[in-house]
C-alpha cells in the first residue's frame, strides 16, 4: 500500500478517492502482513465480508485490493488478480445507518463528562457536516450572530453556497471546540488521526462502529 501511495497513479486520484482507499486499507488490517501470494480467494472474501457493511464499502475494498494485485503482477509475485473473484453484496444491502437516540445520548454523556473532542461528532450529527468539511473549516467561517457556518460546504456548487445552520444548543459545543483548538482551523488534526480518534470515541461511548457519514445521515433523518 505504501508503494501504491507513492505511485503516480495514486497521486493523480482525487482527495476523496485517496480518503476512501485509506479507510479501506485500515479495514484490511487483518491481512496487512500476509504474503500476497499466500492469500486465497476465501481469505479475501472473508475480510471483505467481515469489514464491509454496504456495497460501496465492499467495492472500495475490492478496488484497493485490485490495485495492489496489479502492482504485484508485473514482477510475478502473483500469477493472477484474485480480487476479481471477490463477490460484492447487493447494492441495496444495509442502507446507511443513523445513530440511534440512545447512542446520541451516550455521546452527550461522554461530552459532558469532560471529553471535549466528542463535540466534533455531535457537531456533525446536528449539522450534517462531512469529515472533509470539518477538517477544512476555519473559525472565521462561523457566523455566530447568524448561527451558521458559511463557505465550508464541499463537493457540489449548491452545498458550497448553502450555509450550515447551527441549532442554539450546539453553539456552546462549537464554542468549546474553538476554545480547545489552537490556530485558525476548527479542528487541528490530519485525516488518519481524525478517523482513529472518531472510532475510539464511539467505542468509549458504547456506540456502534458507524462511519462518520452516519452523522450526516442522522442529521438528514432527525
Amino acid at each position: 500500500f505504501e508503494l501504491y501511495k507513492a505511485s503516480k497513479k495514486y497521486q493523480s486520484l482525487s482527495d476523496s478517492r485517496k480518503e476512501k482507499y485509506t479507510i479501506a486499507w485500515r479495514k484490511l488490517e487483518s491481512i496487512w502482513f500476509w504474503r500476497i501470494d499466500m492469500l486465497t480467494t476465501f481469505d479475501l472474501q472473508n475480510v471483505v465480508d467481515s469489514q464491509a457493511d454496504t456495497y460501496y464499502t465492499a467495492r472500495d475494498l475490492k478496488n484497493l485490493l485490485s490495485k495492489l494485485y496489479q502492482m504485484a503482477l508485473p514482477d510475478e509475485f502473483v500469477k493472477s488478480n484474485l480480487s476479481d473473484y471477490i463477490e460484492l453484496p447487493p447494492l441495496n444491502a444495509k442502507a446507511q445507518q443513523a445513530f440511534q437516540t440512545e447512542e446520541i445520548a451516550a455521546l452527550w454523556n461522554d461530552y459532558t463528562s469532560g471529553n471535549w473532542w466528542t463535540g466534533y461528532i455531535l457537531l456533525m450529527i446536528y449539522t450534517g457536516m462531512m469529515p472533509g468539511e470539518l477538517l477544512d473549516a476555519r473559525k472565521d467561517n462561523i457566523d455566530w450572530q447568524g448561527r451558521q457556518i458559511v463557505g465550508a460546504g464541499k463537493k457540489t456548487k449548491e452545498r458550497k453556497e448553502t450555509p450550515i445552520v447551527l441549532a442554539d444548543f450546539i453553539l456552546p459545543v462549537l464554542a468549546d471546540l474553538c476554545e480547545h483548538t489552537d490556530g485558525d482551523k476548527l479542528i487541528k488534526i490530519n485525516k488518519d488521526r481524525f478517523y482513529d480518534t472518531y472510532y475510539s470515541v464511539l467505542e468509549r461511548a458504547g456506540c456502534r462502529r458507524l462511519t462518520p457519514y452516519s452523522c450526516r445521515h442522522t442529521a438528514a433523518t432527525t
